[in-house]
């Protein structure tokens, strides 16, 4: 059964930096193309960045201040998050796509906020 848990959200300065987790059960992150989305209040989800064995690309938003990465040892994905700004807040998500079929996490909360 594919799972996939995310941790690591909460409430940060602008300017400040935070680290997301997305834990993968049923699967491996190293067979599959994977990547991290956010959904603002009012606002439709949109992609962060993707990570595959070739490596990641981000959208233009966070560019520059997000990086994805893997450690296929634990089978976790994360993001990476710097210079945060008020206009990241939002959840965010990890999804993974198999075989046409996209999974998703729960979701975990992002706020920045002085």
């Amino acid at each position: 059964q594919v799972r996939l848990v995310e941790s690591g959200g909460g409430l940060v300065q602008p300017g400040g930096s935070l680290r997301l987790s997305c834990q993968g059960s049923g699967f491996r992150f190293n067979e599959y193309i994977a990547g991290w989305y956010r959904q603002a209040p009012g606002s439709a989800r949109e992609m962060v960045g993707a990570i595959t064995n070739s490596g990641a690309h981000y959208g233009a938003s966070v560019r520059g201040r997000f990086t994805i990465s893997r450690d296929d040892a634990k089978n976790t994905m994360y993001l990476q998050m710097n210079s945060l700004k008020p206009e990241d807040t939002a959840v965010y998500f990890c999804k993974v796509n198999i075989w046409q079929t996209d999974y998703w996490g729960q979701g975990t909360q992002v706020t920045v906020s002085s």
